[in-house]
């Protein structure tokens, strides 16, 4: 099983959003770098027997021919998968290094869907090989001065190389699926409560103290000042009208 990310905290597509360093121990052990590491012996296994035994010259012809069938195309074909899937392992290998490193999900997941692809695509064209070279070798009818060993170990380990590619793929579709999930998650989750924080300290508010009142009239003295100017009573009496 591959590791899903770290202990805690947020993670997406085999690895912490907030990245990590580089443990070349745990890399080395987990199940797609052997599988990666092995897809990328068998294709050096596959080219190299072509490269170096896979054309030879009749006795009777100075002009070398494939050892499938005297099918050129075959070998070029092997030849040109084997290279290619030389270099996409040892690049890929590298981005797995990588992958702990990113922080961005979006990025991992360019990343992981470059794997998927390219992993299913090399998938199909190791069994097209396979059956190209299979087929070829057994129309080959005279296999004299022809290395048959070479010959079978291409043919045996691009076999090899169908299965060590699907296996990459079906771990690529899992890391894909795990992150979608991941990032889902991560999404939706429930937010944490909001922290309330006190008022500062110049602005806290003083505390209320209600005031109260007696029911009883208070022995103190009144502190009420009457005006300084007071009207004169008018005496009373009859009506006295204003004289004109």
């Amino acid at each position: 099983m591959e590791e899903t990310g770290g202990v805690g905290g947020a993670s997406a597509y085999g690895a912490s959003l907030a990245g990590g360093g580089f443990d070349f121990q745990k890399f080395a052990k987990q199940p797609h770098t052997i599988v990666r590491f092995l897809s990328w012996i068998f294709a050096i296994v596959v080219f190299a027997c072509i490269t170096a035994e896979g054309f030879v010259n009749k006795a009777h012809s100075h002009e070398a021919h494939c050892v499938f069938n005297q099918n050129d195309s075959a070998c070029h074909y092997a030849v040109g998968i084997g290279v290619i899937a030389f270099l996409a392992c040892f690049g890929f290998l590298l981005l797995d290094a990588y992958l702990p490193l990113m922080s961005n999900a979006q990025e991992r997941k360019y990343a992981v869907l470059a794997d998927l692809g390219f992993s299913g695509v090399w998938t199909f064209l190791w069994f097209v090989c396979f059956c190209l070279l299979a087929s070829q070798w057994g129309r080959t009818s005279d296999v004299r001065g022809i290395p048959q060993d070479a010959a079978r170990a291409t043919i045996a380990f691009s076999f090899f190389s169908i299965a060590t590619w699907g296996i990459l793929t079906y771990f690529a579709l899992g890391r894909y699926r795990r992150g979608v999930a991941d990032v889902t998650q991560n999404i939706y989750a429930e937010p944490p409560p909001e922290q309330h924080t006190p008022y500062p300290s110049t602005y806290a508010p003083s505390a209320y103290t209600p005031t109260t009142y007696s029911p009883y009239p208070s022995s103190a003295p009144d502190d009420f000042q009457q005006p300084p100017f007071t009207p004169t009573p008018q005496p009373q009496g009859d009506y006295q009208p204003p004289n004109y």
